[in-house]
């Protein structure tokens, strides 16, 4: 920003590509400008060069940090060369709205592993599905057009063989427009799902699964196109704290997870999930339908608790927002 213009904008649309501060600035002189990010701009090389260069040779006079990096590799070193470039850094500003945005980034840096939002839809009486295993549809138009719009601005997408067998989806952005579209991850131990699944089209694809599942399946979705992760496992489950240390390893910064019920139990116990996501919709199921499984609790001292983030209505449908308590 110069004299009260903004002179150029831009947005880090992900792993492999440019930082936003070497969008914004490309081919345009900075002199007497203020440059405002919302994380400290890098000093490294990773994917892509650091910024910090593009930013001196910018000749901006200032530039507003909303927080430093977390990732060790900078963690204020780049603050420390702007300043010895001669610019005014002023940082802080906006802090706690920069750290709720970049909230994925931040634990994936922190933990090494992806962050995890986990979407359900559920019934007024807390149920996925009918006891006859149908659930299509529990929400209406407006909340599937909301997991549209969610999926356009994650890394992945995750469900369980069971879901794949069941709704056979296809897990990508279409009802709203888009530029990009999500990994689709499918977590299957033991080798149940068809290479034919409708997961395996165009754009990359992670099956996450175990020794349980046989080689010529596994040859079957690589052929497919599949990146085939053969994980550790116990009791029939694919290790997942395992599989998001290795979608973090890949820059994945947060996975959507719309599997049913057993893949969000398994998640929910391990205490890997970050993040709730829950779509009411207006309808009773009764007893019979599936819901959550056993997360360990025995007692109300044991129970997960959980903050209420945000919540708001979509036609007749309630979205509400929950994250982790520490």
């Amino acid at each position: 920003m110069r004299d009260g213009r903004i002179l150029a904008e831009a947005v880090h649309e992900g792993p492999d590509t440019p930082h936003a501060e070497v969008l914004a600035l490309e081919g345009r002189d900075g002199s007497g400008a203020t440059l405002y990010v919302n994380l400290e701009p890098c000093v490294h090389h990773g994917r892509t060069p650091p910024c910090v260069p593009s930013v001196v040779s910018s000749r901006v006079a200032r530039v507003v940090v909303a927080h430093e990096d977390p990732d060790e590799r900078v963690a204020g070193k780049g603050i420390e060369q702007l300043r010895a470039a001669g610019i005014d850094v002023k940082v802080g500003v906006l802090e706690d709205e920069a750290r709720a945005l970049n909230v994925a980034y931040i634990h994936q840096r922190r933990t090494g592993r992806s962050f995890v939002t986990v979407k359900l839809a559920l019934s007024i009486d807390g149920r996925l599905a009918a006891p006859d295993g149908t659930s299509e549809w529990i929400t209406g138009d407006k909340a599937r057009r909301e997991v549209h719009t969610r999926r356009r601005g994650v890394d992945a997408v995750m469900v369980g063989a069971g879901t794949v067998l069941a709704d056979d989806p296809q897990l990508t952005v279409r009802v709203v427009p888009t530029t990009r579209q999500p990994a689709r991850i499918v977590v299957d131990a033991r080798g149940r799902m068809e290479p034919t699944a409708a997961v395996f089209g165009d754009g990359e694809v992670v099956v996450a699964t175990t020794d349980a599942s046989a080689h010529e399946r596994q040859v079957a979705w690589k052929e497919a196109g599949a990146d085939v992760l053969v994980l550790s496992g116990a009791d029939g489950e694919v290790d997942l704290k395992e599989l998001l240390t290795r979608t973090g390893d890949r820059g994945w910064l947060e996975i959507y997870c719309e599997g049913g019920a057993k893949l969000a139990t398994s998640l929910l116990r391990s205490d890997l999930v970050n993040r709730l996501e829950i779509h009411h919709g207006p309808l009773l199921l009764g007893e019979g339908g599936p819901s959550l499984g056993d997360l360990g609790v025995g007692t109300m001292a044991e129970a997960q608790r959980w903050r209420t983030l945000d919540s708001y209505r979509l036609g007749d449908d309630v979205i509400a927002i929950w994250e982790r308590e520490d």
